[in-house]
């Protein structure tokens, strides 16, 4: 991948990472398809349990964390043919008996579950999440979508936290996610992409 399709990805990248639309919301619950109508692309936004859920705006480590990923990821999943790499704004709508479509900040989907990938949203689990933790939403992602993402089944579970400059990495196993630590090389190997290696030293360069 050339330096001008990097920072092509990286413009498009933050291109979509809107601000959460300001318009009042609706009255009441409702179901996934009113969800779907009312919302629009430029919507950072969650359905959970019938009710709305706005996103606070991302900051720039946030941005500048997900192009990087949204880059290196696309490359490895390109040139491997393995599937597809998508990013926020875009809903995740989890398996029953789970009522909620979440929205990650970025997505895998595997050659074998592309079908579950509808106009506007993904009708399943995919293969693996990243969320880019912020003070706001670190109780939500840690815990909330912790067991949501392991529920539904979604095979690996990223938690990158900027302000730290920790990540942690889960794996599904017998239904259950298991915490699996980088190496001391500070590079972590993905199970749901093999032969991807995430090396955290040169994640981090990427914020101030």
């Amino acid at each position: 991948m050339s330096q001008q399709d990097n920072h092509n990805l990286l413009k498009e990248a933050c291109t979509q990472y809107a601000v959460a639309d300001a318009r009042p919301l609706p009255p009441g619950k409702m179901t996934f398809e009113q969800f779907l109508t009312w919302a629009d692309e430029d919507t950072l936004a969650e359905w959970v349990e019938g009710e709305v859920v706005l996103m606070t705006p991302a900051s720039l480590n946030h941005q500048r964390l997900a192009g990087f990923l949204i880059v290196i990821l696309r490359e490895f999943v390109t040139t491997h043919d393995l599937g597809e790499v998508l990013f926020a704004p875009f809903l995740v709508r989890l398996p029953d008996p789970l009522k909620c479509a979440r929205e990650p900040d970025l997505i895998f989907v595997s050659k074998e579950r592309l079908h579950l990938l509808k106009p506007t949203y993904m009708d399943g689990a995919p293969d693996l999440i990243i969320e880019i933790t912020s003070p706001e939403s670190l109780e939500r992602d840690r815990n909330i979508k912790f067991k949501e993402y392991e529920q539904a089944g979604v095979k690996e579970y990223w938690l990158i936290h900027p302000d730290t400059r920790q990540a942690e990495f889960f794996q599904l196993q017998d239904g259950r996610y298991w915490k699996i630590q980088p190496g001391e090389d500070g590079v972590y190997c993905s199970r749901v992409l093999p032969g991807f290696r995430l090396n955290l030293n040169k994640l981090w360069e990427e914020i101030q």
